[in-house]
């Protein structure tokens, strides 16, 4: 995870959540609730008064691990992403709440009825007719959110398919560069001519070329195919810094 993305953000959380102590009443701890539809699913407020933090983090943790970002912009899509899927995690207790508040309230409205069956039939129903404004808020708020969550995750896949494109076909760059930067050094060794590797635009130096001249044999007797040029020179190049 981005520590310092992710630190800021529960920071700003935490401080946005604090902002209200809370009702005291039955009744006040009611619209409370139903407040968090709004503060709980929209708003810059992710983490709420009751949400717990280190599962929040955990969270955070294993969207990074399975998307692997690879630079900010990146990073910063997988934290929206983990943000509004925290947000959709909230939706099925919130309307559970819903129908806890309206069973205690409402209970009343079914009692006279002896079938258990239409008794609960009907306390259902007084329920949504009573809290269909939070329940259709709830629902509205679930279709947007699953909408963001899309569009970031698709953003995302593109994003990082157009870099793994991109790195790709430098590395087959990288690689025709080699064999042509190979050739010219053997030709000018034919002809007993100095050859600077830089003077025509290739990236690796003499030492470099020689030493992936040196895997070329045994690599290709094993597998059949050429070294890959960034593994070898960067394995050569650790060695060099090292020693």
């Amino acid at each position: 995870m981005n520590d310092n993305v992710s630190e800021a953000q529960m920071n700003a959380n935490r401080a946005n959540a604090q902002n209200s102590c809370g009702p005291k009443t039955a009744e006040g701890k009611a619209k409370a609730c139903m407040n968090a539809v709004k503060t709980g699913l929209t708003g810059r407020t992710i983490l709420l008064p009751t949400d717990d933090a280190q599962a929040y983090r955990d969270h955070i943790d294993r969207h990074f691990t399975e998307l692997a970002p690879f630079n900010d912009e990146e990073r910063t899509l997988v934290q929206y992403i983990a943000d509004t899927n925290w947000r959709l995690l909230r939706i099925a207790p919130l309307e559970s709440s819903i129908y806890a508040i309206g069973r205690r309230e409402l209970a009343h409205m079914a009692e006279d009825e002896s079938d258990i069956a239409v008794r609960e039939a009907l306390l259902l129903g007084h329920i949504f007719q009573t809290y269909r404004r939070d329940l259709c808020n709830i629902a509205l708020q679930e279709r947007r959110l699953r909408h963001q969550y899309q569009f970031d995750s698709e953003k995302l896949e593109a994003m990082q398919k157009a870099r793994i494109d991109s790195e790709k076909a430098a590395s087959q760059k990288r690689q025709a560069d080699m064999q042509r930067a190979i050739q010219m050094t053997g030709t000018a060794k034919q002809a007993n001519l100095p050859f600077d590797p830089a003077e025509f635009g290739f990236e690796f130096s003499t030492n470099e070329i020689k030493h992936y001249c040196s895997k070329i044999d045994t690599f290709q007797k094993l597998t059949g195919q050429l070294p890959n040029v960034d593994r070898v020179l960067a394995a050569f190049r650790k060695e060099q810094k090292a020693a």
